[in-house]
């Protein structure tokens, strides 16, 4: 392997860390047996052969030996170094058009374009490779570098029907929408595949692929009821086994083993998602319906929009909803929230939430910030000034200014007077409050208790009081023996049911148990 490889200048070539003389390194550990081993000469070559994308002479001798490497079937991870190939021979930066000769770019990147062309026939049989990870690179690399429309097609509709790991599948149709992206003139077959592959009974996440792709490429064939089946499918895909994403890689202290142990669970989810919302661009309506499908989901799977990467495309969506739509505060509030879990990683929306502070989304504003900055004098203001607006802010405000704790104080005063207040939802909150902050059961536990008495719907957020109380809540501990002794619930009413009684009912037992066992 590498022959001639020795007898190239390298000491008189560059990269970006200056002379290349230890390129041929790198090349052998991309070969070794050890892993992190070849992980870190992975790193090295984007770390300073392809730095940030850039292309130097010796970028462009490395080529011929990167072929040499695919192409020993005998050798691990080379789905990352099919990959490098795809980036040095331009990837994403040619998405709006086929890879056409004298299109613009020149010198190294140029030659680098043309080198990669030159050897895409290598890819051609990676398509069928024993290596899940390379069959997954080859689909992009084909269809981006082999430049016989018809062929490509085929092949990749061929392996299709041969396939059988579902993220390979998914590949192969992210390579579908690609092709009819880069060639227009010959995509009705590639879409008609889509089509098919976004259709029961293929499935959930070959489905989500086929629809994100078919959404950027032709978006006038998506079915008419394009968000409650992605919300469905999204459902059904999370209630399957998860298949890791990626094989079990080595723990390396390079770029390349920090940015994977920052990947959320679901990478491919998270894909998945990004690609349709960026594929259904100005088509805001759908985009803020498939939001709403993801932020009110019981499934953690289906929300991957509260994933830090996904921080970006929240934004987008913030400052894009229209003044006057609907269905826009309730929209907003909900990004908000989902910045607040993003916790500190999403720093870069501070600015976004704090222009919220003075609007109907004041509360969840505020609250988003406290996750994201700990600061209470940001905060308090806002939300003390919320415990004085109307019922539903002031209860809002309250459960805020629990999560601050003792950095709450300020708020005693005002939660105080709302402990005593005539509706029975403010005493609820005020008394969680009041506790969180002040840690004094004085005036917590006769607000705790009357509320407790006038609705029962109370009592799942009081039971969690007591047991954060612990033996400060013992005084009142006889409403929970009593709630755990009684053989009839309170959601057993005549005139009706309501789908989530039992679950409720369930929930508010588990916390009433709790909070005896804390004490």
């Amino acid at each position: 392997m590498f022959t001639g490889m020795d007898e190239v200048g390298w000491a008189s070539m560059k990269h970006a860390y200056g002379s290349a003389e230890d390129v041929p390194e790198l090349l052998r550990g991309l070969a070794s047996a050890c892993p992190q081993e070849r992980e870190r000469a992975l790193d090295g070559m984007y770390g300073a052969v392809h730095h940030q994308g850039d292309v130097y002479d010796s970028t462009l001798a490395c080529i011929p030996f990167l072929f040499e490497l695919v192409g020993h079937a005998e050798l691990r991870d080379r789905g990352g170094v099919v990959e490098l190939l795809v980036s040095i021979g331009g990837g994403d930066a040619f998405e709006d058009g086929p890879f056409e000769d004298g299109d613009g770019a020149e010198g190294n990147y140029a030659m680098a374009r043309t080198a990669v062309r030159s050897g895409a026939t290598a890819f051609i049989g990676l398509l069928a490779d024993r290596d899940p990870e390379v069959r997954r690179a080859a689909p992009t690399a084909l269809v981006r570098f082999l430049g016989q429309p018809e062929r490509v097609l085929g092949l990749l509709t061929g392996r299709l029907e041969e396939e059988e790991e579902e993220q390979v599948r998914s590949a192969l149709a992210e390579g579908l929408g690609l092709f009819a992206r880069l060639h227009p003139a010959s995509a009705a077959p590639a879409v008609e595949c889509l089509i098919e592959l976004g259709a029961a009974p293929h499935d959930p996440g070959l489905r989500l692929a086929a629809l994100g792709q078919l959404a950027g490429c032709a978006p006038d064939r998506l079915p008419a009821d394009l968000v409650p089946t992605v919300i469905a499918l999204l459902r059904a895909r999370s209630r399957r086994p998860r298949v890791p994403d990626q094989p079990e890689r080595p723990d390396t202290d390079t770029l390349i083993g920090h940015l994977r142990r920052l990947r959320p669970a679901d990478e491919e989810g998270g894909h998945l998602l990004r690609t349709l919302h960026t594929a259904l661009g100005g088509r805001t309506a759908d985009r803020i319906a498939l939001l709403k499908g993801q932020l009110s989901s019981d499934e953690s799977a289906d929300r991957w929009l509260g994933h830090a990467p996904a921080v970006p495309e929240m934004l987008r969506l913030l400052h894009g909803a229209p003044e006057g739509l609907r269905s826009r505060e309730w929209l907003v509030g909900a990004i908000a929230g989902a910045l607040g879990r993003c916790g500190p990683d999403a720093r870069e929306a501070i600015p976004a939430l704090r222009e919220l502070l003075d609007g109907g989304c004041a509360v969840v504003a505020a609250d988003a910030l406290w996750s994201l900055e700990g600061d209470a004098e940001a905060v308090l203001p806002t939300l003390r000034r919320e415990l004085v607006a109307g019922q539903s802010q002031a209860r809002n405000a309250a459960e805020a200014l629990s999560r601050l704790g003792p950095a709450a104080r300020p708020a005693l005063p005002a939660l105080r007077g709302m402990a005593n207040s005539g509706k029975v939802w403010l005493r609820a909150n005020a008394a969680a409050a009041l506790w969180d902050i002040a840690r004094d059961p004085g005036p917590v536990l006769p607000a705790l208790r009357s509320a407790w008495e006038q609705n029962a719907h109370t009592r799942a957020v009081l039971a969690d009081c007591l047991t954060r109380m612990g033996p400060a809540g013992a005084p009142a501990h006889d409403l929970l023996r009593t709630e755990l002794a009684t053989p009839r619930r309170h959601q057993a009413r005549a005139g009706g049911y309501g789908s989530h009684d039992i679950a409720e009912d369930e929930e508010l037992l588990r916390a009433c148990r709790a909070a005896l066992d804390a004490a």
